[in-house]
C-alpha cells in the first residue's frame, strides 16, 4: 500500500502492532508513513488487508453505511445514507467563533461529552512544543468540554491516528472519534473487524474533505509569508475577520517570541485548493467526500449568502439517531440555528469536491490499473 502510493498515514496499522513493532513518521515528501522491519512492513497486522481504508479487500463506503445506518431514510450516490441534513451553525455561546466555520463540530462533540453519551472524545489539537515534537497538530483524548474546544478550527497538516488507537484499546469508556472521511472509515473497519473498538467507539463525527496535506503545505505558507518554519509556534490556518467573506481564508502564524504573521491565501501560490499542492497521492482514489460512513458529518456551506458570511456556517449530514435527537432538541431550545436542506443542496456546497473525487477519480482509474494485488 505504502509503495502504491494508497497510504494515507492514517496509523490504524501501526496501532495495531506489538509495542515498538511499528511507528508513525513523516517520509521526505512530509507525509505521515507507518515504519517497522521488512517483515511487518511486508504483511502489517493480523487482518491488515480488512482495516486499511485503501485496501481493496476491505469493505467500502457504501457496505459500511449499510450496516452502521441500516434505517437511514435517505440515500443519495453524492452524500450517501442520511437521516437529515442542515445548514447553519451553533446558535449558544462562541462556538461559532472560535470555530473556522459554524461551530458544529465541537458544539456536537461537547454535547455527546456533557450529556454524559461518551467519556471522551479523540480530536486533533494543536502541540505545545512542535519542535520537539516533530509536528504541529496531534490528536489528543479530551474528557472535558473545556479540552474539547481547544480543537476547534480546521487543521490542514498530518495527523494519525496510532497512539490513541492504543489508548482506547487499554482504557475502557465510551469514545467519540473525530476524523476526516478515510481516518473514520479506518475506525468503522476497526469497529467491524475488533469488538473492544466495537464497544468502545460509541460515535464518530466526520469532516467534509477537499484532499489531505502534506507537511510541506505549512512549510510553504510560512516562506511565503515571510518567516522560518522553525520559527513558527501555532498556526491558524483559516483567521476570522469581521467583514472578510468566509471563503477569503488568510492564515496566521504565531512565532516562538509570541509575534503574529498574517498572509492571505489568495496572494499564495497553493492558496487556490482545488489546485491540489502538496495532496497526498493517496487522495487521488477516494470518493468520499463527505465522510459517508461517520453518525454526522460537516462541512462548510460553500454557497450564498452563507460564503460571503464572516462568521461562518456549516452544513451537517446527521446519520444516527442519538445525535439526530440532540440536534432536534437543542434546535427547539434556540441552542442552535438549523435550516433543513436536501442532499443536493449539500452536494451543491461541494461541487468543486465532487467533480474532483468522482468524475476525476473516473479518469484516474482508466489510467492507472493494477495499483495493488
Amino acid at each position: 500500500m505504502v509503495r502504491a502510493g494508497l497510504c494515507i498515514g492514517c496509523g490504524a496499522c501501526a496501532g495495531l502492532a506489538a509495542p515498538g513493532q511499528a511507528e508513525m513518521g513523516f517520509d521526505e515528501d512530509g507525509l505521515l508513513r507507518p515504519r517497522a522491519d521488512p517483515d511487518w512492513m511486508a504483511s502489517g497486522p493480523p487482518g491488515f488487508t480488512s482495516i486499511c481504508p485503501f485496501s481493496p479487500r476491505a469493505a467500502d463506503e457504501d457496505r459500511i453505511a449499510a450496516r452502521e445506518f441500516p434505517r437511514a431514510p435517505r440515500h443519495a450516490a453524492s452524500v450517501g445514507r442520511y437521516e437529515s441534513a442542515w445548514v447553519g451553525h451553533a446558535a449558544e455561546g462562541d462556538f461559532r467563533l472560535r470555530g473556522s466555520s459554524g461551530g458544529l463540530v465541537s458544539w456536537v462533540a461537547c454535547e455527546l461529552l456533557d450529556k454524559g453519551l461518551v467519556d471522551a472524545v479523540v480530536h486533533v489539537v494543536p502541540c505545545e512544543q512542535p519542535r520537539q515534537e516533530g509536528r504541529f497538530f496531534a490528536y489528543r483524548i479530551s474528557r472535558s468540554v473545556g479540552e474539547v474546544r481547544e480543537g476547534a478550527q480546521s487543521r490542514y497538516h498530518p495527523i494519525e491516528l496510532s497512539e490513541v488507537l492504543r489508548v482506547i484499546a487499554r482504557e475502557p469508556g465510551g469514545y467519540a472519534v473525530v476524523g476526516i472521511p478515510c481516518f473514520i472509515k479506518a475506525v468503522q473497519l476497526l469497529r467491524r473487524n475488533d469488538p473492544v473498538y466495537r464497544e468502545r467507539i460509541v460515535h464518530t463525527l466526520g469532516l467534509f474533505c477537499g484532499h489531505m496535506k502534506s507537511a510541506a503545505f505549512t512549510e510553504s505558507l510560512a516562506v511565503q509569508i515571510g518567516v522560518p518554519i522553525d520559527q513558527v509556534q501555532a498556526v491558524e490556518y483559516r483567521h476570522k475577520a469581521e467583514g472578510r467573506p468566509a471563503n477569503w481564508y488568510s492564515t496566521r502564524m504565531r512565532l516562538q517570541d509570541g509575534s503574529p504573521r498574517t498572509g492571505d491565501w489568495w496572494h499564495m501560490a497553493d492558496g487556490d485548493w482545488g489546485a491540489g499542492f502538496f495532496m497526498a497521492p493517496a487522495c487521488n482514489f477516494c470518493d468520499d467526500v463527505v465522510a459517508e460512513t461517520a453518525d454526522v458529518s460537516f462541512g462548510d456551506a460553500w454557497v450564498e449568502p452563507h460564503s460571503s458570511d464572516w462568521r461562518g456556517t456549516n452544513v451537517m449530514l446527521v446519520r444516527s439517531p442519538v445525535i439526530g435527537g440532540l440536534v432536534e432538541r437543542a434546535l427547539a431550545e434556540g441552542r442552535l440555528a438549523l435550516e433543513e436542506v436536501d442532499d443536493r443542496y449539500v452536494a451543491d456546497t461541494q461541487a468543486a469536491g465532487l467533480r474532483q473525487r468522482r468524475e476525476g477519480l473516473a479518469w484516474r482509474l482508466a489510467r492507472r490499473r493494477g495499483l495493488v494485488p
